[in-house]
């Protein structure tokens, strides 16, 4: 049904080296989850995490997930930032 693109995530989670990922999905997707961990666990070998609060399009994001140890934030649903 969607495109998650999940070979791009996984390339980019190899690229930046990142072993704390931290991942936000719109509602819609949220059901989603599993199935992405599971691939991007198996594929980057890193720990992946879901951002369990809202989210309201880019300027609704985790600004503290650096503080908690996080290397990468994921923000599925958004439109690329200019």
């Amino acid at each position: 049904m969607y495109d998650l693109e999940l070979d791009k995530a996984k390339d980019l989670i190899i690229a930046e080296k990142a072993k704390n990922v931290l991942i936000q999905l719109p509602d819609g997707l949220k059901p989603k989850a599993k199935e992405i961990r599971e691939y991007l666990e198996e594929k980057t070998n890193s720990n992946i995490f879901f951002w369990a609060g809202s989210c309201f399009g880019a300027c609704d994001y985790p600004s503290h997930a650096k503080d908690s140890g996080i290397d990468l934030l994921i923000a599925f649903g958004h439109s690329e930032w200019n």
